[in-house]
């Protein structure tokens, strides 16, 4: 989590775009590995299908501007949860996340 509020916070050097890149995939990267400590008896397959699932449904729920979300992401927690603006491009981050964070699990496992 705290490489990932360094990016947002201070990754303009990365450049604008890279730097959503990088964020949304150690976003997807956060929310697999909280899922795995929540469910760490669910297979590997089930925790980045579920991983998946809610990075993409965040992302989704983005396209349709229901007042009590877009008043929560006006603030900088709801901001940092629930985005701010749909970018089909987020659900590749948001993937590669995901499957770097359950590759890095299951390297680390399998020693």
């Amino acid at each position: 989590m705290a490489v990932g509020l360094a990016v947002h916070f201070h990754g303009r050097l990365l450049g604008v775009m890279l730097q959503d890149v990088i964020g949304d995939a150690l976003w997807g990267a956060m929310i697999a590995w909280w899922i795995a400590a929540l469910v760490p008896r669910a297979s590997l397959r089930t925790r980045v299908t579920a991983a998946l699932l809610f990075c993409f449904a965040i992302e989704v729920s983005q396209r349709y501007p229901a007042p009590a979300l877009e008043t929560l992401r006006r603030t900088t927690a709801g901001h940092l949860v629930l985005g701010s603006g749909f970018d089909p491009r987020d659900f590749v981050a948001y993937t590669l996340g995901v499957l770097a964070a359950m590759f890095l699990e299951w390297k680390l496992l399998r020693r």
